[in-house]
């Protein structure tokens, strides 16, 4: 079988969400499923997190939460980062999502489309991404606080660095903004629960330490990505492995190629810097990272191997994440669809 497996540990996303809410105090924890979950099955995973006692879920599109509400049925709130897009009222109103409007023209179009419809805000307190800056909201403010919004929120651009400035700088501008609002507020994702219980408000929204990344270090890990071995190749010495030749065998080699590349979401980053995990043997992956296909030197194993784990307990994502130079938010959601993928729960 060409075709990797991917792994995802259920009961420790679950494990996951329930440290974050513990952490966040006396605010209820929402839970981020944006972008298929990371990238790990939206359905599975956001109906694990239901069971487990979630009710306030945040992706970003329309068609993300229409998907949702097909999966959990009318008893949960699900909030639309994206606010209300032109195009998106039947999709809102017809699953009953609520859009957390970032803009005037947001407001706008919202009140015309759907009147008397729930709705959240966003407010920008110093990221200049999405939200309402404190100008217009000056003017906004008395008039959406008589609407009752569902949630106020914002977010934190440095929350994974607790000791830059801007954390506390955000934390002010937002308890400015908001202090004259009866709204629930929401101000933490996974960086700002860490904080500490000023950052907590009324709601927190853990996203990528759900799904064991960091910043949350005592996370569970939730994903093992293991890939077949094709072949096994001897290469002489001074001859080269994969695309232009990067890569020379100095001594007499055995490479073993391996059914995953780029197409599967194994970042061409990873060329000349990856290293994979063989019964806890750590061995190099050589060449440049194809679309299909990648190898690795196992010259020093005493084996040739059926199977490579490419992300597990001894290498998960955050490490593949430092190989490739990136994080590990775009190593789970670089995933491709050719992995077969399966999902565990407690006592399986």
């Amino acid at each position: 079988m060409a075709r990797g497996i991917l792994d995802i540990d259920l009961d420790a996303i679950v494990a996951n969400w329930r440290a974050l809410g513990r952490l966040s105090g006396s605010a209820r924890a929402g839970a981020v499923v944006k972008a298929n979950a990371y990238g790990l099955g939206v359905a599975p995973v956001a109906r694990a997190l239901a069971k487990a006692g979630a009710r306030l879920f945040f992706v970003v599109s329309a068609e993300e939460g229409a998907e949702l509400r097909s999966c959990l049925g009318p008893e949960i709130e699900i909030m639309l980062l994206s606010g209300h897009m032109s195009g998106d009222t039947d999709l809102i109103s017809g699953a009953d999502l609520i859009p957390l409007l970032s803009s005037p023209g947001q407001v706008a179009r919202h009140r015309g489309a759907l009147p008397g419809r729930r709705y959240g805000i966003q407010l920008d307190t110093g990221m200049n991404r999405l939200g309402i800056g404190p100008g217009d909201w000056q003017g906004l403010a008395p008039v959406i606080a008589a609407e009752h919004p569902a949630l106020v929120m914002s977010h934190l651009a440095c929350a994974d660095d607790a000791e830059n400035p801007g954390n506390a700088a955000q934390l002010s501008c937002f308890r400015k903004m908001t202090g004259e609002i009866s709204a629930e507020r929401s101000l933490a994702a996974t960086g700002g629960i860490l904080l500490g219980p000023d950052y907590h408000f009324d709601v927190t929204r853990p996203g990528i330490g759900i799904y064991g990344c960091r910043p949350f270090a005592e996370g569970r890990p939730v994903v093992r990505l293991t890939l077949p071995v094709i072949q096994i190749r001897h290469v002489p010495p001074g001859q080269a492995v994969g695309y232009g030749g990067t890569w020379v065998a100095g001594v007499p080699s055995r490479i073993a190629l391996v059914a995953a590349g780029y197409a599967d979401g194994l970042l061409r980053a990873l060329t000349g810097r990856g290293s994979v995990m063989i019964n806890g043997q750590r061995c190099p992956m050589v060449g440049r990272v194809s679309m299909d296909s990648l190898a690795v030197d196992i010259t020093n194993l005493g084996e040739d191997p059926e199977m490579i784990c490419m992300i597990g307990d001894e290498q998960p994502v955050d490490a593949v994440a430092d190989m490739a130079g990136t994080i590990g938010y775009e190593i789970l959601t670089s995933f491709g669809a050719r992995y077969e993928k399966t999902y565990r729960e407690a006592g399986e």
